[in-house]
């Protein structure tokens, strides 16, 4: 395939690559511990609301927050009036969980960290990441209990309020920098890091990104919400430099462009600016890939912009949208791992992502009918 065709574009996953061609060796070489995640591990308590419950709390019917005071009584609230139901959760968690699902085989190419309490929310969760095949190592301490993150569905919306409790406790030299942990950092090639992780421990992120971009590796990171991109700037443009490849919404693109002062909030041209910052690896260019809902995905690489239309969907096919960007990224690292051109990186995060929402909670079926 000539070169300067977009739709072969291929990404490269280390300098430490054999040369065959990608398209053999992807089933071959997928080990386990290829893709590292890091986040906040949370358990989903998801219901089906009211409106009058939305004003209650002064919930938008579409957003991500963490939860305040004025939040408390509302986890207990939803949990009593409501029917729940319990999911595992927390965005990147869900994301690796999805990639290693679209793989299938082997079991264990996806790795996750966080934190949890020792208690009953964090012995399911670690069923959960068992029964996915995901290599999950957290970091347990008793001083916190399991982080919990209510999703208010109303429609096709959803309002997460997340109560990060002990995911908030995430310590760099209590557990990243520990040797069998580490040594799992280092046999990965690609690393995703939701942005949320920013606001519970910068240090750790910079520890990973850095490693590679040294290593020639790449490294994803998601925007995750408006507030992260509104509150916690500066952390985010200590990591920007060395993210590979950015994820976003058009509501967090949005909110990027304005606290970067892009002047505009026309998608592409956030994506083109977003895509042009400054960046530590000049090996790679950076490709920023923005969602934005039933309407098409805007991807920018290094001189274009590229559009690609989501897969059609009912209205009422549409059982629950919580779940459909961690989805997408999760079908994304999917193809990035096997080294797939990135037209197809996209379309399995499409495949995802319409899978997801025709369920309840970030489920899926037993095997992706994906091809």
């Amino acid at each position: 395939m000539a070169s300067d065709e977009p739709k072969a574009k291929k990404l490269k996953l280390s300098d430490d690559e054999k040369t065959e061609p990608p398209s053999k060796k992807a089933a071959a070489e997928l080990s386990s511990n290829l893709l590292f995640g890091m986040g906040n591990p949370l358990l989903d308590i998801s219901a089906v609301v009211d409106k009058d419950f939305l004003d209650k709390y002064s919930l938008k019917p579409n957003d991500q927050i963490l939860a305040e005071d004025k939040h408390k009584a509302l986890f207990d609230e939803l949990v009593k009036k409501f029917k729940v139901e319990y999911h595992a959760g927390g965005a990147t968690q869900n994301s690796i969980k999805i990639a290693q699902w679209m793989i299938q085989e082997p079991h264990n190419v996806g790795t996750f960290f966080g934190c949890i309490g020792k208690d009953k929310f964090g012995e399911i969760l670690k069923q959960k990441a068992e029964a996915a095949h995901v290599d999950a190592h957290y970091y347990e301490q008793d001083e916190e209990p399991t982080g919990t993150c209510a999703a208010c569905i109303t429609g096709d919306n959803r309002s997460l309020i997340a109560n990060l409790a002990a995911a908030n406790c995430y310590k760099k030299e209590k557990h990243l920098d520990l040797e069998e942990n580490w040594e799992l950092v280092e046999k990965a090639k690609v690393y995703y890091i939701a942005g949320f992780f920013l606001t519970v421990s910068l240090e750790s992120i910079l520890k990973v990104a850095k490693h590679a971009s040294e290593k020639n590796k790449l490294f994803c990171m998601n925007l995750s919400a408006p507030f992260i991109c509104q509150f916690f700037k500066d952390n985010l443009m200590q990591v920007m430099p060395y993210i590979d490849v950015l994820f976003g919404n058009e509501t967090e693109a949005t909110a990027f462009a304005q606290k970067q002062d892009f002047e505009t909030k026309d998608i592409k041209e956030i994506a083109k600016k977003a895509q042009a910052l400054p960046k530590v690896n000049t090996k790679r260019q950076r490709i920023v890939v923005f969602t934005q809902g039933k309407d098409e995905t805007i991807m920018a690489l290094s001189d274009k912009i590229e559009t690609f239309p989501v897969l059609k969907i009912d209205p009422k096919d549409i059982v629950d949208t919580n779940g459909a960007g961690d989805a997408f990224v999760g079908g994304f690292l999917s193809g990035l791992v096997q080294e797939k051109p990135l037209d197809q990186c996209v379309r399995a995060a499409h495949y995802s992502a319409n899978v997801i929402i025709q369920r309840a909670g970030c489920t899926f079926p037993e095997k992706p009918d994906f091809k």
